[in-house]
C-alpha cells in the first residue's frame, strides 16, 4: 500500500542558491555593526576602512569556512555596485563648480597626472599592470571605493592586488590626518587653500570630512574631495573600454560604460537636478556607508597578509603616488586659490 503522505518539492535552484548567501550575508551585517561602532568612538577610521581590516583579520586569523564565500561574494559584487550607484547621489554638480574654475582645475590636473604617471613608476617597481592600475585610482580618485570599482570593470587585478591597494589608501589616508593640517599650518595656507588641498590629495571621503571638520574648512574640503569622485565615472568607463578592446580585440565591441558606473553618474544628474528630496541627500551618505563597508569586508577577506608583507613595493608605490597628488595639488593651491 502506497503511503499518500506528500512529499515536498525540491525548491527552485534561486531559493536555494539565496539560502547559501545567508551565513556570508550575517557576518558581512555583523561586521558592519562592529565598524559604526568603532567609528563613532574612533571618528578618523571610516566603516570602509574598518570593514576592509576586519575582514583580513578575519580571514587570516581564523580563516573564512565555505558557508561563508557565496554570500561574501555576494556583497563583494552586488552590493558594492549598488554602494557605487548611490555614492551619485552625494554629489551636486553645480556645488562642485561654484568653487570656481581654479579649485576646478586643481582637482583635474592632479587627479590626471597622478593617474597616468602611477601606472608607470609601478611598471619601473616590477609590479603587476592590476596592482599599479588599482593603486593609481585608489590614490587619485577616491579610495576604496574607486579600487572596488576599476576591479569590477576591468580584468587582470588580483585579490593580492586589490589588498595591496586598499592598504595604501587605509594607510596613507589615516597618516593623511594629521600630516595635511601640519603641513597646512606650517606653509601658512589660508582656511580656503587648506580645503582645496585636503579634498584634492587625500584619499577617502571621510578622512576629508575629519581634516575639515577638525579644521573648520569641512564644506570646502569635502565639496572638492565629492569633485574628484565625479571622475570616478569617466576613468573608469575610458580605463574599462580600452582595457577590453585590447584583449578581446575590436570584434567583441564591449559597452562604453559598466552599468553600474551608468548608474553612478544618473544619480549625480539626478542629485544635481535639484529634485531629491532634502530627507534623502540627508540619509544617503549613512545608506551608502552601510554599503560599502558590508562590500569591503567582503573583499577584506580575500587579503593574504602574508602576501601583503613581502610585497614592500605597493606600498612603496602607494607612497609615491600618494607625494605626487599632495604635490600636484599643494603647488596648484599655493599659485591659484
Amino acid at each position: 500500500m502506497y503511503s499518500t503522505a506528500r512529499v515536498p518539492h525540491d525548491r527552485p535552484p534561486g531559493d536555494r542558491l539565496r539560502d547559501d548567501r545567508l551565513p556570508g550575508i550575517g557576518a558581512a551585517a555583523l561586521a558592519v555593526v562592529f565598524a559604526l561602532v568603532v567609528n563613532r568612538f574612533v571618528p578618523v577610521l571610516s566603516p570602509a576602512a574598518i570593514a576592509v581590516v576586519s575582514g583580513a583579520a578575519l580571514a587570516n586569523l581564523v580563516g573564512v569556512g565555505e558557508r561563508l564565500k557565496p554570500g561574501l561574494r555576494f556583497v563583494a559584487k552586488r552590493v558594492l555596485r549598488i554602494a557605487i550607484v548611490l555614492l551619485g547621489l552625494q554629489i551636486a554638480v553645480p556645488q562642485v563648480l561654484a568653487l570656481g574654475w581654479r579649485a576646478v582645475a586643481v582637482v583635474v590636473v592632479a587627479t590626471g597626472v597622478t593617474f597616468t604617471l602611477t601606472p608607470l613608476i609601478g611598471r619601473r617597481l616590477g609590479l603587476t599592470p592590476g596592482a599599479s592600475l588599482l593603486v593609481a585610482t585608489g590614490v587619485s580618485i577616491c579610495g576604496a571605493a574607486a579600487i572596488a570599482a576599476m576591479r569590477e570593470s576591468t580584468d587582470g587585478s588580483s585579490d593580492e592586488d586589490a589588498a595591496g591597494a586598499l592598504s595604501v589608501v587605509v594607510l596613507y589616508g589615516t597618516a593623511s590626518i594629521a600630516v595635511v593640517p601640519l603641513a597646512a599650518s606650517w606653509l601658512g595656507l589660508s582656511a580656503t587653500q587648506l580645503g582645496v588641498w585636503a579634498g584634492a590629495a587625500v584619499h577617502e571621503v571621510a578622512q576629508v570630512a575629519a581634516i575639515g571638520a577638525a579644521s573648520g574648512v569641512l564644506a570646502t574640503a569635502v565639496t572638492v574631495k565629492l569633485g574628484r569622485v565625479i571622475l570616478l565615472a569617466p576613468i573608469v568607463a575610458l580605463t574599462s573600454y580600452r582595457h577590453r578592446f585590447d584583449t578581446a580585440g575590436p570584434l567583441k565591441r564591449p559597452p562604453v560604460i559598466p552599468l553600474f558606473v551608468a548608474g553612478f553618474l544618473a544619480m549625480v544628474a539626478l542629485r544635481s537636478s535639484g529634485l531629491v528630496p532634502a530627507a534623502v541627500t540627508t540619509v544617503i551618505p549613512q545608506v551608502t556607508n552601510v554599503l560599502m563597508a558590508a562590500a569591503l569586508f567582503g573583499l577584506g577577506t580575500g587579503i593574504d597578509a602574508r602576501a601583503l608583507i613581502k610585497g614592500g613595493r605597493v606600498l612603496l608605490l602607494g607612497a609615491m603616488a600618494t607625494g605626487m597628488i599632495a604635490t600636484i595639488s599643494l603647488a596648484g593651491v599655493m599659485l591659484l586659490v
